[in-house]
Order: C-alpha cells, then structure tokens, then sequence
C-alpha cells in the first residue's frame, strides 16, 4: 500500500502524510474546550505534528530517544506521539494518575529526558521528582493556565515549542521529509509499560509493524472505514487505547473525539454519539448501575414497562441482532420495545449509532454481555494483551458466544499448551521488554509463541474460552477446579457489587471479600430511609448484608446449573471496610486485582473467613487523593450464604 506520492506506509508518521492528501478536509481529531467541540483536519494536524516533531529536534531531542506522554486523552498529546515518531524517537505514555513512585520508575526505566504532559499538576509532578528523576531535563506543556510564574529550566509550553518548529523547519528545509523517510516498520513505534499485577512493570516495545498489522486487522475484520466516530476517554498509557486510538485511527482514518474532561465523558459521548466504541467491562457494569439504579427511582407504570420489555429483550433480543430466527410474536414485542425502552435507553446512553462496541482488559459476565447486545447494542469481546497489541481473538457478527472471546483474529495464530495456556504467534506480538531480555526470553519460546500467561479452552467451533489466569486456576481440595476471576464476574454483574475477591484454592470451600458500590447502594439505603455516615458505616449496615446475600446466593445458585462449576459456590463472605484501591497497590491502574498482595494485606480477614468466626476486627492504612495517609477500621460482620445441590449431583 502506498500513498498517491508512492510513499509506503510501513510507519505511522507516513500514514500521517498520506491521510493529510487523500482527506485533508476530513475530520481528525475533535476535542471538547469550554463545552465547545474543537475539530482540527488531517491537514491541520499534519501542520502541528510537523511543528511540534520540529520544535523537539530544535531542543536536542534526537533518534531513539524516549518521550513521557502524560496527561489525559489530548489531541496535542496523541500529536506529541506522531511527532516524535516522526523523528525516530519512541513516546512512552505514563497513567496519569500513578503516585510519585511509580512514575519515577517508568521514567528511569525508560531513561526519559523529554516530556509532553498536559497541564499544571503534570509539571508539578515532574518537578518534584526531579531528584529522583534526574535525567528529565525538558517539558512541554499544552494547558498554560496556572504556569506563568514558572521559570525552571527546560520548560516551556506545547505553543513555544511549535513556534520554535517553525523557524528550525525553516531554516532546515526538507529535515522532516527526510527524517520521516528514514524511519521503517521495524523502528520502536512505543513502548507501553505493563500493569504491574505480578512485580515492577516491564516496557513492552512495539514496532510500527506490529501495531499496523494489529490496527490493519482489526479495520478489516469488521469494515470499518474513515468515517467512523470514536471516543477516546481511556488511559493513552493503556494497550486498548493504542489500539483504537492510534493504530486502528491512523490505518482508516476516522475521527479520534477527546473528551473535556472524565467528569463529562458519559455526557460527550452522548453529544458525539460514536459508531465505533471501545470500554473495559467495568465501564459498562457502571452504565447498567445508573440504569438500574433510576428505574429504582421511576414510577410503578414505567418501571413495570422497563422489566417487561427487557424479559422480551433477553429472550430474543440478542438472536434478532445476530440474525437469527425468532417468532413472529416476539419480533413484534421487540420492535414495540424498541421503540418504547431500548431506542430510548440506547440514546441516553450515547449508543444510537454504534456499529461496533468492544470490550476487552478483563473477563466480561456472560449476563452483562447479553444485556448489552438484547438492547441491541452490537457489542463484542476481544482478547489481547499488551504484548500483542491487544489484538489475539475477536468475535465476528453472527456468531457471538457469550462465553467465548471469538475466534483466532486475522494473521493470528492461537493454540493450547498442555498444561491450557493459551500460546500466541502473529506479526502484533512484541520485540520484546525494554532492557529485559531475560524477561522477553521467558515469554516468548523459541518458535515465536508468546505465552500469555492465560488458561482456555477452545469449543468445538472454534471459540476460545478464557477460564482465569493461568496461575490463578487452582483446585479445591475435593478435586473441583477454582477459577476465582469467573466467580468474580458473575457476582459484579450485580450493580451493589463492585468489585469482588474469591478464595478456595487448595481449601475445603470458597469464600469471598465484596466491595459494594457506593453509588448503587446508597441510593437503595436512601429509598428504604437507612441512615450512614460513609462506606465503612453502609457496608457493615445488616441490611445490606442481606442486600448483597441475595446477590451471592443467586450467584451460587447460577453456578450450581454449571458442569464443573458446582463444588464453587460462595459458603463465607464479608463486606470491607473500604473499597480496593490502586493507591493501595490493591488494584492495579487497569483496576486488576493484585491477588497476592491482597491475600498478604488480608490475611487475617481470610483466616477468620475460614473459620468459626461470625467477625474479625482490623485496621488498615489507606492513601488518600492528597498523599496524606490514614487509618481505617472496623469490625467485620462475616456471613453465610445458601448453596445448592449442583448439577452433577443432582444427575
């Protein structure tokens, strides 16, 4: 594939130059500014790539340096990556709301000396890692606001720095041509720092020709072309946001929306209203809470509207989005539903016009899955990671499973291991990690099979089911296999469950930690007039015990109708004290749950658990949003939970 100048397009900064003369006028990049959308043409942002790619050569940055990208989901920042790719350097984005020590980690690992952050509290971050970070010598700025009093060496604003690109272009006339043309598909396009869920995070390096054939598949699997819509509002340091964001935007050519700020991404997406969508699950599980949550709040004739019409959803709604056949009756229902509660629902939620949604970074429940798609929302699941560009499995239209991530995507191959890992090998799996060589060498063998690290199975057609992590697949001591992630799934389908850890390896039983949703059951206290004073003082009220009781017996009675599932069920839970968080290393930034960390923390609450113990007091230290530290405790109420004869012992 070449550009109309015979250009190939083996690197991102020449798929740049080649949309800027196939669509100059078409939309890029928008972003919401002072409630206001801002759109800027592919021509426009071939302008300041060049300027911004420039001005970073004018201050000493060179090829094969390393770029911090930090900040949130900024057009100038998605810029700052192209340009500096566009002169041979690598942009390493950063989560921007890791504490000091992470950051410092990523910084030094990566050897960072240049940055490109959005606003204040980004500089102010940096420059008080300064003596941890010592090689950081240059930041750029976009948001000026709140800066003019700063004098610090090497700082200037993202403004200054294209004002400089300018004149250095000038003055060096055909330098960004020829750099552009001296980059190939085998350069480090970026290098994307792991979760951390095991130890330190390791620097996955990506080249251009990994992410192109990630981004390529992805386009042609599912027809996607430049005049898609899609919101980017995830974490530009997470593999998901790469993908969507960067490689699937600069292989067709669609339009990249940044919202104004997190506050109002459910807000923007409904005035952008997208046609290509991609969220983690979690996303989607607190989109069915608010729903929820105000039909709870409805009248009697609109709420016993909504449940009829979703029991008509759930019987065929998913079948008639995949094409199947469903009785006339049905059909008639479902239409009359369109019109009264899913069309209205879909709008509220920002999905009129999406042709494609995604899921994919963690497990998605089977019974969230089928909300979505019996509404009619074309949703599906990937299955990825980071070293492989996010792009391993996808699920094509018309054969959706919802216990499935799809089948093998396009250029990839997939296969078992004996023991059920899933093996990986396609032109999207990694170089390798950035200075590890010993680490790459444990995960990727001598035939070129990345080992994700993942347990699964294939169905006889062909769909990959993922069971857990491979290394958190266990088993009861009664033989049964634990997989605490898919448990885990089921119960924070629930919207008064928000987050959920199970235990039962090597044990006689399983029990769980539950995290309620603060949102979600506050608004049911407030309807039954139960007074609380915070999350501690709710999560031990005994009616919410009972509230999330209810919830877990129904989980145990779905997974009793489950072959091999049976001899899991929830037999002990309690309710923390305070919700898991990823600055108290109990999550980590993709909101994965550290196990290993949590089962050291915990100990004591999982001993108690596992014993005759009806409560068990503790004290834990938490970080708050300003670094101050704290301490919280409580004595937790532990609870028994109803099982039910499984379906093999029923048999």
């Amino acid at each position: 594939m070449t550009t109309p100048d015979g250009l190939q397009l083996q690197t991102f900064p020449r798929r740049l130059l080649a949309h800027g003369q196939v669509r100059p006028a078409r939309p890029a990049y928008r972003e919401k500014y002072l409630g206001i959308w801002q759109t800027y043409s592919w021509a426009e942002v071939n302008a300041e790539v060049r300027a911004m790619a420039c001005g970073l050569a004018s201050i000493g940055f060179k090829r094969g340096m390393n770029l911090a990208i930090i900040g949130d989901n900024r057009p100038r920042l998605y810029w700052a990556m192209l340009a500096a790719q566009s002169i041979g350097g690598v942009p390493v984005p950063l989560y921007q709301d890791a504490p000091a020590a992470d950051m410092a980690y990523v910084l030094n690992d990566a050897e960072v000396a240049f940055a490109m952050v959005e606003d204040q509290e980004q500089v102010d971050k940096l420059l008080e890692l300064k003596s941890l970070c010592p090689l950081v010598a240059h930041i750029a700025y976009e948001d000026e606001r709140g800066m003019r009093h700063y004098s610090q060496p090497g700082l200037l604003s993202m403004a200054e720095l294209a004002r400089l690109g300018r004149a250095y272009d000038q003055a060096n006339p055909g330098f960004y041509e020829a750099q552009v043309e001296q980059g190939s598909g085998s350069d480090p396009a970026i290098i994307l720092y792991t979760s951390g869920t095991t130890g330190k995070p390791k620097g996955v390096v990506q080249s251009h020709t990994s992410l192109i054939a990630a981004g390529t598949g992805g386009v042609g699997f599912d027809k996607l072309t430049d005049r898609e819509d899609i919101l980017s509002y995830l974490p530009m340091a997470w593999v998901g946001d790469c993908l969507f964001s960067l490689a699937q935007a600069m292989v067709a050519g669609f339009t990249v929306n940044c919202p104004e700020s997190g506050d109002t991404v459910l807000t923007d997406l409904r005035e952008i209203g997208p046609t290509y969508y991609f969220a983690p699950p979690r996303v989607f599980e607190n989109m069915l809470t608010t729903v929820m949550i105000r039909m709870e709040d409805a009248g009697a004739i609109k709420r016993r509207m909504f449940h009829h019409f979703m029991d008509v959803a759930r019987r065929c709604g998913a079948d008639i989005l995949d094409g199947k056949p469903v009785a006339a009756g049905d059909r008639l229902q479902y239409a009359l539903g369109k019109l009264l509660v899913y069309g209205p629902l879909r709008n509220v939620l920002g999905m009129s016009r999406i042709r494609v949604a995604y899921t994919a970074g963690a497990a998605i429940g089977p019974d969230l899955f089928r909300f979505y798609r019996s509404i009619g929302v074309n949703l599906k699941q990937l299955y990825g990671s980071t070293e492989t560009c996010a792009y391993v499995c996808l699920q094509p239209d018309g054969n959706i499973k919802f216990d499935s991530v799809g089948v093998a995507a396009p250029g990839v191959e997939v296969k078992l291991a004996d023991n059920g890992e899933v093996l990986v090998r396609s032109a999207a799996t990694m170089d390798g990690y950035f200075k590890r060589p010993d680490a790459t060498a444990e995960v990727i063998d001598a035939n070129g099979y990345f080992h994700t690290g993942d347990a699964g199975i294939f169905d006889a057609d062909g769909h990959l089911k993922i069971i857990d992590r491979a290394a958190d697949v266990g088993k009861m001591n009664g033989g049964a296999i634990f997989a605490p992630n898919y448990i885990e799934n089921k119960l924070k389908f629930f919207p008064y469950i928000k987050e959920a850890v199970a235990f039962g390896n090597a044990r006689e039983r399983v029990c769980a930690f539950i995290n309620i949703d603060m949102e979600a059951v506050g608004n049911w206290a407030e309807r039954r007039n139960i007074s609380y004073s915070g999350y501690t003082d709710l999560a031990a009220h005994p009616q919410a015990y009972e509230l999330i009781r209810d919830c877990v017996e129904k989980v145990n009675a779905d997974l009793a109708s489950e072959a091999m599932m049976g001899d899991t069920q929830i037999q002990r839970f309690l309710i923390l004290h305070k919700e898991l968080d990823p600055d108290d290393d109990e999550l980590t930034r993709t909101r994965k749950v550290r196990r290993k960390f949590i089962a050291e923390k915990y100990a004591v609450l999982i001993d108690a658990l596992y014993s005759d113990k009806a409560s068990q007091y503790i004290s834990t230290q938490v970080k708050f949003e300003d670094g101050r530290t704290g301490v919280v405790s409580a004595d937790l109420r532990i609870a028994d939970a109803k099982t039910f004869p499984s379906m093999e012992r029923a048999a």
